[in-house]
């Protein structure tokens, strides 16, 4: 008999700890169901108990000793274990007794934060949007006072800087390049042409060789093509020259034989090497020989169409992209202004 009540003591104590382990936060409100109900389902409890026998509810001092007990030893492993025992112990009667102690123990358990919270988030964005807004407010302070500073020092501390500035304004545009210049060949009819044969007349100069194979005949035709739409369009007339870069092989006869397969107004010039030289130095044109073997070789050689004025000096050039078309249309809006500047200097149009 004694064994028994000492065992149902410790089942007591079992039952106490493991309801005060998962119900510690509940004992005033008194939401969870109640060790004594526990105890009292207990088959060993039943059977050395009255019938009337009725658990009197936790005194005082009886809650002291289960907190004591708790806080001796860790909460988590006493209340699994003595779960455990607890619900081995039970019949399959107390299953619902149960099943509502463990639904007030879920419902009683505190809900611990995340690690980052709401109030911590807002605060993060908050000081970082402080940050940024005073890093802006800062360099733009840096940056308006350096040019205040600049400012000063054109107009108070160097004025002259200031006035050389508006100076370059208010100048002339920059002059023309330094394209063309004397020179002295012999055209197709085998006479000597210097450019002062070109004097009054609207030149377009084109530098090739007669043994080009494709770059040079369609470069002519177009601009065969462009004199005739100029003529056409506007009634200026154009003088279109060849000048040849491969003097050992662009002799009087073969140039003449070239120019007549183009246009009857297309004049050929050549000449020895060291005046190829010098004219092609003049026009900024570049050519040299490649693919050297005996006599068959190309010249490799500046693709450039050059518009020279009345006055043979250079006006504009017009590069490999433009077609027939557009050729003639530059060539003309050049005449047009270039007449314009001429009514307003009161010289003569030619």
């Amino acid at each position: 008999m004694a064994s028994a009540l000492s065992r149902t003591v410790n089942h007591l104590r079992k039952a106490y700890r493991f309801a005060n382990s998962h119900h510690v936060g509940q004992f005033r409100s008194v939401t969870s169901v109640p060790p004594s109900s526990v105890l009292e389902s207990l088959p060993l409890f039943r059977s050395i108990a009255p019938l009337d026998f009725r658990i009197p509810p936790i005194s005082i001092g009886q809650r002291f000793l289960f907190r004591s007990i708790q806080t001796a030893s860790p909460a988590g492993t006493v209340g699994s274990e003595s779960a455990k025992k607890v619900e081995e112990a039970k019949p399959d009667g107390g299953e619902k007794s149960g099943g509502s102690s463990e639904q007030g123990g879920e419902a009683g358990k505190p809900v611990r934060g995340g690690p980052v919270s709401w109030l911590s988030f807002v605060l993060l964005a908050l000081t970082g949007a402080g940050i940024i807004f005073y890093y802006d407010r800062e360099k733009k302070k840096h940056i308006e006072g350096t040019f205040l500073w600049c400012q000063y020092e054109v107009f108070f501390i160097c004025p002259e800087i200031n006035k050389s500035s508006q100076a370059v304004k208010e100048g002339p545009s920059a002059g023309k390049a330094a394209i063309g210049g004397p020179f002295t060949l012999v055209n197709h009819e085998g006479k000597k042409a210097t450019e002062k044969d070109f004097i009054g007349k609207w030149t377009v100069m084109y530098f090739g060789f007669t043994h080009c194979p494709d770059i040079c005949p369609d470069e002519l035709q177009k601009l065969a093509s462009a004199v005739e739409k100029i003529k056409k369009k506007a009634g200026f007339e154009i003088v279109p020259v060849f000048i040849s870069v491969d003097p050992e092989r662009d002799t009087v006869d073969q140039v003449r034989e070239y120019v007549k397969e183009f246009h009857p107004k297309l004049v050929g010039l050549t000449g020895t090497p060291s005046d190829i030289k010098n004219v092609a130095r003049s026009y900024r044109v570049y050519y040299m020989k490649t693919d050297v073997e005996d006599s068959d070789y190309q010249v490799d050689h500046s693709i450039v169409m050059y518009l020279m004025g009345p006055d043979m000096q250079f006006v504009k050039f017009f590069g490999k992209n433009h077609d027939d078309e557009s050729l003639a249309d530059g060539i003309i809006k050049e005449i047009k202004q270039y007449q314009g500047q001429q009514v307003k200097k009161g010289a003569p149009t030619p």
